[in-house]
């Protein structure tokens, strides 16, 4: 029982190591874009694909008292956040690994740079691409005599929540790919499923984008898509179709090597 509880606590030692490392390499980034080049610059950077849809001259506005100060460290916090994500996913990875077995290591390596690669991949899509698009639609299709003046916390917000949307659907294909692999189903049934997953893509992008077709168009189609190259690697990658599963249970030896390497 002693031996055990020692275990437990070193466990939790080094889990609260593990975070004080992540949260601290968080820190220093947030403390570097304070600094130089700013937050300040961070939302103005942020606000770049609306400010170029609006008419010129057109400014930002902030109805709360603190707003002007609170928003932009907000976006310095989610960018320090993003920029050192890579490292709080290391440190994850670096407490997790010594419990894992040898075959299961080789797979989650792999399975946590790709997540990682792809919410990138879906952020810079989002911000590049769509941003650029759904604000001069909306631009174009509000009357003339209404002048805008976006509010800064109510940007803010909205930029958030479609950093999220396009981040995790550009996971959809380790999703997949996790499914098959671990004999949840086999890739013949995602086939089948493709039907509903449309009409599942529709209305997911309903509910998390602005009420625009455009937006929910541009969200829409990347997650069928994205779906079509989960089953694409789900062939190599996981099992095949007939449903038999290439993972393997690890043998009685390598479970009492396992416990053994944990009570040490």
């Amino acid at each position: 029982m002693s031996s055990t509880q020692d275990t437990f606590i070193s466990h939790l030692i080094e889990l609260r190591q593990r975070l004080m490392r992540a949260l601290g390499a968080v820190l220093v980034i947030f403390v570097a874009l304070f600094i130089w080049p700013g937050t300040s610059y961070v939302y103005d950077l942020l606000a770049l694909p609306l400010m170029r849809a609006l008419p010129e001259g057109t400014h930002m506005i902030a109805t709360g008292v603190i707003t002007p100060f609170m928003v932009p460290m907000k976006v310095g916090a989610l960018a320090a956040f993003m920029i050192a994500l890579p490292y709080v996913l290391h440190q994850a990875w670096a407490f997790v690994a010594p419990g894992l077995y040898e075959h299961e290591k080789r797979l989650a390596l792999p399975i946590v740079i790709a997540s990682t690669l792809l919410f990138y991949l879906g952020v810079a899509f989002c911000y590049f691409f769509v941003f650029g698009k759904v604000f001069a639609f909306i631009n174009d299709f509000a009357p003339k005599s209404i002048t805008p003046a976006p509010d800064i916390e109510a940007y803010f917000s909205f930029v958030i929540t479609m950093f999220l949307a396009f981040g995790v659907t550009f996971e959809i294909p380790v999703v997949v790919v996790l499914l098959v692999r671990f004999g949840v189903v086999s890739v013949q049934k995602l086939k089948d499923a493709r039907p509903y997953v449309v009409v599942g893509a529709f209305v997911v992008s309903a509910v998390v984008t602005p009420p625009d077709v455009l937006s929910q168009f541009m969200l829409a189609v990347p997650m069928c898509l994205l779906y079509e190259a989960g089953l694409l690697c789900a062939r190599f990658i996981g099992k095949g179709a007939e449903g038999k599963s290439d993972y393997k249970a690890p043998s009685d030896a390598e479970m009492e090597r396992e416990l053994d390497r944990a009570d040490r």
